[in-house]
């Protein structure tokens, strides 16, 4: 059932192992709660011993690589009152977290709220069917309910992506609702007071390096715990990443290719130290101001993949992985010219060549392999 989708929900992506930690699962579950807290951590941290259920061994996967106290937080935080923001650098795996959580908690990670520079208050509490409304005036059936109200009226969980993108009065029409947890539809009179149900609760996500964001009021911080999704700080954490994200994506799309360890180390390691501004060698780099996140870098080793699947003999090339990679970076720079600040930004291919000018080259000459075919490679750099 998931090939029918180009990106299957969590809920179907990973449809046996919830049902097997569900009918498995003997922890304490809060009110409306699919599953346990215990049951929660082990879905998105994953198990080492198998799960039996219905005769078939279950391994869970580990599905999110990072700070595994992080998790445990924020699902107490969603088991009580206030609700979860995760913010963070772009790229940090912040709305894959969220999804998780929402699949295993609620049983859906789609409720979801989008938040833009247009986002309005009615695509947040609820808005009208004008033909019914005309038709029989105001009542329920006539309301199209939002994605907020949904979650208020099901017990489940609402996810609100990028919440600083919408307009500072828009964010605030959340703070009765998560204070109160009451939501009033005045034209419906005393009929119109929506109560939540035990279950809901909202998780917001939020970038702090986004251009035109709107800081949010101290009113709408106070009703939320915050939490921050930092960078993986490993090479090795990172490479691992990109392998398993990789082959998922190849996966879906029927690509009959799987990622190569010794390139996606490469990639690993150029990401990991021109975001941290050191080489494994200690040379000191200066970093660009890109977003070098293991996101980008997913995608940078992906592109460089069907390249080679389709055009190429099905390998991946070094040109190839370069070509992205600047295109990737090349992305900011343009953002920085279009911003006015392009002396900042614009110089970030610059940088990424004075890195292959140093240390790829040290590393070339001290690997060989694919090191130097990565560094004969940067002429696409120019």
């Amino acid at each position: 059932m998931a090939q029918e989708f180009i990106k299957p929900p969590v809920e179907i992506r990973y449809r046996e192992e919830l049902e097997a930690l569900k009918n498995t699962d003997e922890g304490k579950r809060p009110e409306n709660w699919q599953m346990s807290p215990k049951a929660v951590r082990t879905f998105i941290l994953g198990s080492q011993r198998p799960i039996v259920h219905e005769g078939k061994e279950y391994i869970i996967g580990k599905k999110y690589f990072g700070n595994d106290a992080l998790v445990e937080r924020c699902i107490v935080t969603l088991a009580g009152n206030r609700g979860l923001m995760l913010v963070g650098e772009p790229g940090t795996a912040k709305t894959m977290l969220s999804e998780l959580l929402s699949a295993a908690i609620s049983g859906v990670s789609t409720n979801t709220i989008q938040g833009t520079a247009g986002t309005t208050e009615d695509m947040i509490k609820y808005s009208w069917n004008y033909a019914l409304l005309l038709a029989k005036g105001p009542g329920r059936e006539a309301l199209v309910p939002s994605p907020l109200y949904v979650g208020m009226e099901k017990g489940i969980l609402t996810r609100f992506e990028e919440i600083t993108r919408t307009p500072a009065e828009i964010q605030d029409s959340l703070i009765s609702v998560l204070s109160d947890k009451v939501l009033n539809v005045p034209e419906l009179g005393d009929n119109g007071f929506l109560f939540a149900k035990p279950g809901f609760n909202v998780i917001g996500t939020a970038n702090t390096r986004d251009k035109g964001v709107n800081e949010m009021s101290s009113a709408l911080k106070r009703r939320f715990n915050f939490e921050t999704v930092m960078p993986v700080r490993e090479a090795a954490m990172e490479k691992r990443i990109i392998i398993n994200e990789v082959n998922k994506l190849a996966q879906e799309n029927h690509i009959d290719v799987r990622a190569d360890e010794n390139v996606a180390e490469i990639l690993a390691s150029t990401y990991h130290e021109l975001r941290e501004g050191v080489s494994s060698y200690g040379h000191r780099i200066d970093k660009p101001s890109a977003v070098m996140s293991t996101a980008e870098a997913v995608s940078v080793y992906y592109q460089a993949m069907i390249t080679g699947y389709y055009y190429g003999d099905g390998t991946l090339s070094m040109d190839s992985l370069v070509q992205n990679l600047v295109g990737a970076v090349a992305k900011e720079n343009m953002e920085g010219r279009r911003s006015g600040e392009g002396g900042r930004s614009g110089d970030d291919l610059e940088k990424v060549k004075e890195y292959f000018n140093t240390v790829i080259r040290d590393k070339s000459s001290k690997e060989g392999g694919l090191w130097k075919e990565y560094y004969e490679a940067r002429k696409w750099l120019r």
